[in-house]
């Protein structure tokens, strides 16, 4: 999927020159040091979770889904980083088996971080949408079996796609397929967003009624679903791009930004954890006694 994920593998010298546009380059410290934080961010958010009962909740574990797919993108860039240091010291052989391997095992952390990020996204909306409409009813459909029924089956299909997308990934369809699926989650968030406005319009009374922590819960995930679009969105109109036109000169010119691009997704695993913080008092406090429990 290297024709993906770095263009300039496999774009040559003829297409570069098609666009005047200089390739933006930033040092891989920058991206390294995004990505530990990432990943240690990511993990206190799960060992808040788990080490505290009142945090295990539907509504938590699929916030816990959300951490390990920014996890795993971290990850992704933490892992790439290792194998091309160890490349340049000579430990590891230039287009060799195992470096092809390690490739197609990284590309698929990839993958897997923005269809578990997807998912995720969408099974948090449905929950608010379940708690805000179906209060009373809440405890009885959202379920912790079907919670975590529902998060086994996510995952295992996030895994074998994953799969599927690396092997198959010279295929048009399914780069269609992959980048497809962010679009479609976006319809089913605004149609859920859609329906939750008409139903506040023609039940006002029965919604000013509503706790404040259901609506704030609403809030949070239209933050989390716009830093996703603008972390996310930029990589995936790269794909599209590196498809359907890699030797037109306006796309290539985009193509040259993919470095930057590449940065935002390794953001958007970083920022997640400060909005859980400062939109969730009780994650906050448990993130208190975890970082601070020898001072007390």
């Amino acid at each position: 999927m290297k024709h993906i994920i770095d263009p300039y593998e496999v774009i040559n010298d003829t297409q570069r020159n098609n666009s005047d546009c200089p390739r933006v380059v930033l040092p891989e410290e920058i991206f390294f040091t995004i990505s530990i934080v990432g990943v240690l961010e990511n993990l206190i958010v799960l060992l808040a979770v788990i080490k505290n009962k009142n945090l295990q909740s539907p509504v938590y574990f699929f916030i816990c889904s959300l951490a390990i797919s920014d996890m795993l993108g971290s990850l992704y860039k933490i892992v790439e980083n290792v194998l091309i240091m160890f490349r340049n010291m000579g430990y590891l052989k230039p287009r060799g088996h195992f470096e092809t391997t390690a490739d197609d095992i990284i590309d698929s952390m990839f993958i897997l971080s923005l269809l578990g990020s997807v998912f995720s996204l969408s099974v948090i909306a449905a929950d608010r949408y379940i708690t805000i409409f179906h209060a009373l009813q809440y405890h009885t459909i959202v379920t912790m079996r079907r919670a975590i029924i529902t998060l086994t089956l996510i995952w295992t299909f996030c895994t074998g796609s994953g799969i599927a997308v690396v092997i198959f990934s010279h295929h048009v369809p399914t780069v269609l397929a992959f980048t497809s699926l962010f679009p479609l989650m976006l319809i089913f968030i605004l149609c859920l967003y859609i329906h939750m406005f008409l139903l506040a319009r023609s039940h006002a009374r029965k919604i000013s009624t509503l706790s404040r922590a259901n609506m704030k819960g609403a809030i949070t995930l239209t933050i989390l679903l716009g830093v996703f679009i603008f972390c996310w969105a930029p990589f995936l109109l790269h794909v599209l791009l590196m498809t359907f036109c890699p030797n037109n000169p306006y796309c290539t010119c985009y193509m040259s930004l993919f470095q930057v691009n590449g940065m935002l997704i390794m953001c958007n695993a970083v920022i997640d954890p400060f909005i859980y913080a400062f939109r969730s008092p009780e994650l906050r406090g448990a993130f208190r006694k975890m970082l601070f429990c020898n001072r007390h």
